[in-house]
Formats: structure tokens, C-alpha cells, sequence
């Protein structure tokens, strides 16, 4: 049987560029698929720049927890690309099958005639296709860049609309203001359907995401900070609104950060009718959370044997500026808890602003150690990221891989074992949990 990774390269020759923003491609292929968008469970839209994945995945956590079946659609994949597309089941949803997804992608490939059309764009299709086969309760539908014109703004009334945390990136595609950047994931807003704005670490995203949520008549705004809101009180998480206050445990996703899309998420669920989940749910949601590849702890295989012996492994894809403060924040906080010198492993992609990413953790990390990503021709070479990391301030050398770095380390003489953050990329830290076998579930 041919396989699905053999029909996605065929499917890049379909359109010579990889991102090119237009809803008239997918809405055509959808017409001739017989329209799965309009046959879809409630669907909860998030866009965003940071947090989006998160605030998905404890929406599923605490919507599986009270016995619901919830489809999620994610971007991009860490190791597979079946891991965008989860089938909900009692009990727990399954990354959809190999013969399942090999079927639905001829069935596009088929009704698309050979037109162009992007990947992102064939493959969102065949997601939604599955979607409308199998029942569930609701669909958590991740954008994929931007929000306006990205091909999954094709739901007419979903059910609620989240905008999580605001920051530059993808310039090139969305502007080099956040106001522009804001204005293109506030799309998702549509007139009758609640809005959900997280709290936001620029007061111009807020000011931007509150207008157009207004001009889009939302039929109800919610904003953190105003509307809803989280914090920490001795050692629990707390979570308020006019609809009540939550009192559950901490995340199990590490970072202040995390209490942010926390409360996003429980704020979406409510908006869009899930208000009266049984506070059971919320509280085993918080526990259950998983999300691969962000702030994650590698306590087991290759890569943990590698370093030096009682370090922590540390990986997460944070790739832009505002990403890269909050888990700098994260790994201050555990360095007042547990002091150990700061090692990062770092490999950028060269369209994004290293510097941004690199400038939070001067003073704070030991050294950087700037590697390849593998496979990924647009990666900037180690060199050069070393040079960006000195020019803000950081210690560097380069390895040619990821466990060449470690095996350095390894050979240091250290005061106290080492933290080892292995960031800069999505690409990288799915490279990363493949080589460690720790593949997403």
C-alpha cells in the first residue's frame, strides 16, 4: 500500500509555495468533497502566537476527563504527521490510523484534480473530512498561521473563538506590528459566536483583539484579566469568573505560562457551553495535560544517559521572542528551587529572530552550546547562531549534534549536575524525542 508520507511529498508539487494565504483553494476542494465543514461536532477555533497547542490540550484533558469524545486538529507535528490529526474515542483519542489517513488523502488528491492548492491547505481538508466521518461532542481546531485567511477559517459558527497570548512572529506573512499580527488572528472572530481573549503580555494585542471582536459582534467578549482570570494561591490554581470560581490544582505543565492558557482554555470551555462540567473534570484535566515538546522533561533514554550524570534533560520548541521569555521564566523558577547552572542546547531556524529568543536567558544560563536541526535546509548554521547568542551576551561554542553536545557536557566538571534545555525550534525538539524514543502518544 502506498504509504501517507508518499502522497504529502506528491502533494508538494501541487503549488509552488508553501504558504500562501487564500480561503478560495480549500473552500473549492471542500465544495467537491461534499462540503465536511458544515458536517462537523461544535468546534472550539484557537489561534495565536504562544500557547495555543496548550490551551488545546487542557481543553481536551478536562473535556475527556468528564467522558466526552473530542477530535483535536494541531500543527505542526513533532515526529509524525499523523499526530495532527486525533480521532476522538471513548476513553481517550487516538492519532488517526495509517490506512485511514492514506484513504482520505487519494480522496482529496482525487476530488482536487490536480489543481493548486498548499499542503496545509489538502491536508486541513482530509483532517475535516475524518472529522465529519466519526462522531464526537466537539472538535478542538488549532489555526495554523495567522487566522484569517488560514485554511481552517472555513467554520462558519464555531462555538467559540480563542485568541490566546500575541507576538511577532512570522513577520513575513502576518506584519511587523502587533497590531498586525492581532488583527490577523482576531479573523476567527464571527459575528453571534463567543470570543475569548487570553490574557495578553501586549497591551496593543488586547487593545486590537477587543476592537475586532467588536466589529466581528461577537456574541460575547471575554478577556483575561477583566473577564476571568488565574493565579497561584498556596500551591493550588485558582480560576475566577462571574460564572464562579474554580479552586484545582496546579498544572502538570510546568512555567507560569501555563496558568495563563489554563485559564484560557476553562474560560473557552465555558463560552462555548461546557459551563456545567463537573469540577471533577477540571481538576483531573489539570493533572492529566500533556502536551510533547514544550517544557518537557526527558528523565528517560538515550539523550538523559548521555549527560552528565543527576542532570535534568529539558525540551522545548519556544522559537520567537515571547516564547522564549516564558520558559526562561519557567527555568528561573526552578533555579530558585533547585540551583543547578543552566546549559542550553539551542538550534534556530533562520527565519526567526534569534536574538529576541536568545536575549532572555543572558544572565541567567551558563552557556550555549548552538547545534544543527537536523534535516531542516532552512536552519541557520551553528556558527552563526553562536555568534548571536555572544552578541547578547552568552558563552557559546557549537557541536554538530545534539549528543555530541551532551557528550561534552558529559566530560565537564561540573560544581553541581547541570540543567540541560535542548530549545529554538519545534523542529529540533521533535528531532529530539525521536532519537530519545519518546514519541508523542
Amino acid at each position: 500500500m502506498e504509504s501517507s508520507d508518499a502522497i504529502l511529498a506528491r502533494f508538494l508539487a501541487l503549488h509552488p509555495k508553501s504558504i500562501d494565504f487564500s480561503l478560495s483553494r480549500i473552500e473549492r476542494l471542500l465544495a467537491r468533497l461534499g462540503h465536511p465543514e458544515e458536517r462537523l461536532p461544535p468546534t472550539i477555533h484557537v489561534a495565536g502566537t504562544n500557547g495555543k497547542g496548550s490551551t488545546i490540550a487542557f481543553m481536551r484533558a478536562i473535556l475527556e476527563a468528564a467522558g466526552l469524545v473530542v477530535h483535536v486538529y494541531t500543527s505542526p507535528h513533532l515526529v509524525r504527521f499523523h499526530e495532527r490529526i486525533r480521532l476522538g474515542r471513548p476513553g481517550g483519542g487516538v492519532f488517526v490510523p495509517e490506512d485511514r489517513l492514506v484513504e482520505t488523502l487519494r480522496a482529496c488528491e482525487e476530488a482536487n484534480e490536480g489543481e493548486p492548492i498548499t499542503v496545509f491547505e489538502i491536508t486541513t481538508a482530509a483532517a475535516l473530512s475524518l472529522f465529519a466521518e466519526e462522531p464526537a461532542d466537539v472538535l478542538l481546531l488549532e489555526v495554523g498561521l495567522g487566522g484569517r485567511l488560514d485554511a481552517t477559517n472555513v467554520i462558519a459558527e464555531p462555538a467559540a473563538a480563542i485568541v490566546t497570548s500575541i507576538g511577532l512572529d512570522h513577520a513575513e506573512y502576518l506584519g511587523d506590528t502587533i497590531e498586525k499580527v492581532a488583527g490577523e488572528k482576531a479573523g476567527i472572530f464571527k459575528r453571534g459566536c463567543p470570543a475569548v481573549i487570553a490574557r495578553q503580555d501586549h497591551e496593543a494585542a488586547e487593545r486590537t483583539l477587543a476592537a475586532a471582536a467588536e466589529r466581528a459582534r461577537a456574541s460575547r467578549i471575554r478577556i483575561g484579566g477583566q473577564d476571568f482570570s488565574t493565579h497561584e494561591e498556596g500551591g493550588r490554581l485558582v480560576y475566577e469568573d462571574d460564572d464562579g470560581l474554580l479552586d484545582l490544582p496546579m498544572p502538570r505543565l510546568p512555567g507560569a505560562h501555563q496558568l495563563v492558557n489554563a485559564g484560557a482554555a476553562i474560560a473557552g470551555l465555558r463560552a462555548a457551553g461546557f459551563s456545567r462540567l463537573p469540577t471533577e473534570a477540571f481538576e483531573r484535566g489539570m493533572v492529566a495535560v500533556d502536551w510533547p515538546g514544550r517544557l518537557q522533561r526527558l528523565t528517560r533514554g538515550v539523550l538523559p544517559a548521555l549527560a552528565p550524570e543527576g542532570s535534568e534533560v529539558w525540551v522545548d520548541g519556544g522559537h520567537n521572542p515571547d516564547g522564549g521569555r516564558a520558559v526562561a521564566a519557567a527555568m528561573a523558577d526552578r533555579a530558585e528551587r533547585t540551583d543547578a547552572p543552566l546549559v542550553l542546547i539551542v538550534g534556530m531556524l533562520g527565519t526567526k529572530d534569534a536574538a529576541g529568543f536568545l536575549k532572555n536567558f543572558s544572565g541567567l544560563a551558563r552557556e550555549v552550546v548552538c547545534v544543527p536541526i537536523p534535516s531542516q535546509m532552512a536552519a541557520r548554521p551553528p556558527e552563526e547562531v553562536a555568534a548571536i547568542a555572544a552578541s547578547v551576551g552568552l558563552v557559546t561554542s557549537t557541536a554538530p549534534s545534539v549528543e555530541a553536545a551532551l557528550a561534552v557536557l558529559n566530560d565537564t566538571v561540573w560544581d553541581a549536575p547541570p540543567r540541560v534545555l535542548i530549545c529554538g525550534s519545534l523542529y529540533l525538539a521533535g528531532s529530539v524525542l525521536a532519537a530519545n524514543g519518546s514519541l508523542p502518544a
